[in-house]
């Protein structure tokens, strides 16, 4: 018998972008930062084309202002992303015997023994496919 442990970690990648694109798909594809507004405020989440300027999260809003001019500045939406990462989470919730939630947006699934019957990582792939399925909002996702 393995000792082998076999945990997937799922990272749901601009989780709050995500979320707002869903609601507002005219977004799609834009540099879009969410988080404080004011030149105090912080970046929370960003689109990959944002990413692209060099903005990334606990930046000040000013900065990433700076960096990239062109991009669209949401407020953002707590309620709506906590909805949205509970409905993830009932998806894994009916699917996979053990897991943790870590964050809003990640989590850890043990596979541990049930790679004997199903290859943990097309279980994964196929996890992510009925997520994004049931779901409208089209997740960019890390699986490590």
């Amino acid at each position: 018998m393995q000792n082998d442990k076999h945990i997937i970690h799922m990272d749901q990648d601009a989780f709050f972008v995500s979320v707002e694109v869903s609601k507002e798909p005219t977004l799609a594809g834009k540099p879009v930062i969410i988080g404080g507004t004011s030149d105090r405020g912080v970046v929370a989440s960003y689109s990959y084309e944002a990413r692209k300027y060099g903005v990334h999260s606990a930046m000040p809003s000013k900065l990433a202002k700076q960096l990239c001019t062109h991009a669209i500045f949401i407020k953002g939406n707590m309620d709506a992303y906590t909805k949205a990462s509970l409905e993830v989470t009932d998806i894994i919730r009916e699917k996979v015997p053990l897991f943790e939630k870590a964050s809003i947006d990640e989590h850890y699934i043990n596979m541990t023994g049930m790679d004997r019957f199903y290859g943990f990582m097309q279980y994964a792939h196929d996890l992510l496919e009925k997520i994004i399925k049931e779901l409208i909002y089209q997740f960019i996702w890390f699986v490590s």
